[in-house]
């Protein structure tokens, strides 16, 4: 697999989660501009759910281009999410605020919300299919590993430019539109990331019809239900798992009081931890197996997610925010790589785009986009900093048993 191949892959990827992203981390001056309120919390619980929305339309997304990539093949779906990525992010970055055009400004936000949701959606399917059948022998964890890794590179570009951003503009310009220009500096890669993948060599069709992959794949269909639904609690877990990790943020500066400057840089060590644990996750895998690269560091999560932000509670300081982000990345980096090709792995390849983008989109619509609602809303209710641990621990206890039951999946490795 060519370099330029994967950087058509990862771009597209990663646009939309940088997407997602700085969506997240400007909620609340996004919240300001669409949905002005006397009271703070109002305005940013309005634009988390208008984040939330977003993960409405994935479900949809993952059906149209996901099936199209099974069918028509993986660079078709590819191009036309990418293409509807492009368009979304730019028609968001434009639009007025609410005291410029009143009511219609909240409702493009919402529609823009919706078919970036739609594309990112139908994006994870056929690029995670495209990375794990282009995998040479043997590199599959460390290719799967790719979809990740780009998501969280992105992750760190969306903080590098967040960073940047509250330390080069006055936080009341920030506020107005400076938030803006974060969106529009990810939509620069489109027109020439959209060229490179119009060169993509096909995968659908390049497997060789071996008695082992008929095995593989008569042995994936007889438990393709299974996979589904334990597909369904490992990613939904992981994503309550992994969007606190981007709220933590938001957190930072609504919870804890810290500045919008120090608060960036959470996500930008968010970012660089995935960038450095994800693909080393795909290489234990390779080597030791998929379940006990999975299980182990997801682990190690549930022990230090309860202190992690009772340090964060307690001290409120900068130097207590990125120890605890730095502690629970590495843990859910070092697992969520591999759970995802685990799942791909275990999809029968004819419909293994359609099937993993469903699976994929449905636990992120249903956990990760009201992950960060929930969190917001139970400190809100108990009055307690400590209210999103919890809920994160109880999302940790449910995807380890899901785990617990998952087959293993690397070649050479018995399937339990």
């Amino acid at each position: 697999m060519k370099a330029s191949h994967i950087f058509a892959v990862a771009a597209g990827n990663a646009l939309g989660f940088y997407d997602f992203l700085t969506f997240s981390f400007f909620a609340i001056a996004i919240g300001h501009a669409f949905f002005p309120s006397h009271d703070p919390a109002t305005s940013l619980l309005s634009a988390l759910a208008v984040f939330g929305v977003g993960f409405v339309s994935r479900p949809v997304g993952a059906v149209v281009i996901g099936i199209l990539g099974d069918r028509a093949g993986r660079k078709p779906a590819m191009l036309v999410s990418f293409a509807l990525m492009g368009f979304s992010i730019v028609g968001l970055a434009v639009t007025p605020s609410y005291a410029a055009i009143g009511i219609a400004a909240p409702v493009l936000c919402v529609v823009f919300r919706l078919l970036q949701g739609f594309a990112l959606g139908g994006e994870v399917g056929p690029t995670t299919a495209y990375l794990i059948e282009a995998a040479p022998a043997g590199r599959r964890g460390f290719y799967g590993a790719l979809q990740y890794m780009t998501q969280d590179f992105s992750i760190l570009c969306a903080g590098l430019a967040s960073f940047a951003l509250a330390n080069l503009l006055a936080p009341a310009v920030l506020d107005v539109w400076g938030w803006r220009i974060a969106f529009l500096l990810g939509a620069t890669i489109v027109p020439f990331a959209l060229w490179i993948r119009t060169a993509l060599p096909e995968t659908l069709d390049e497997a060789p019809a071996t008695v082992a992959a008929i095995a593989e794949e008569d042995h994936a269909n007889a438990h393709i239900v299974r996979t589904a639904a334990l597909g369904l609690l490992i990613i939904g877990t992981g994503a309550i798992a992994a969007y606190a990790l981007i709220y933590l943020a938001t957190f930072a500066q609504d919870t804890l009081g810290l500045p919008q400057s120090v608060a960036s840089v959470a996500t930008i060590v968010t970012g660089f931890c995935g960038v450095c644990f994800d693909p080393l996750s795909g290489i234990l895998s390779d080597r030791f197996g998929r379940k006990r690269v999975m299980m182990i560091p997801w682990l190690a999560m549930l022990v230090v997610v309860l202190p992690a932000f009772m340090a964060m509670a307690h001290y409120r300081t900068a130097a207590a925010l990125m120890l605890a982000t730095v502690a629970l990345s590495v843990c859910n980096q070092l697992t969520s790589p591999t759970a995802l090709t685990a799942i791909t792995e275990a999809l029968p390849r004819k419909t293994r785009s359609g099937a993993l983008a469903i699976v994929y989109a449905l636990a992120i619509a249903t956990f990760g986009g009201s992950a960060q609602y929930v969190m917001k809303k139970l400190t809100v209710l108990t009055h307690n900093p400590l209210a999103p641990a919890w809920y994160i621990a109880a999302a940790i206890v449910i995807g380890f048993l899901a785990m617990l039951a998952f087959p293993e999946t690397a070649p050479g490795r018995s399937r339990e």
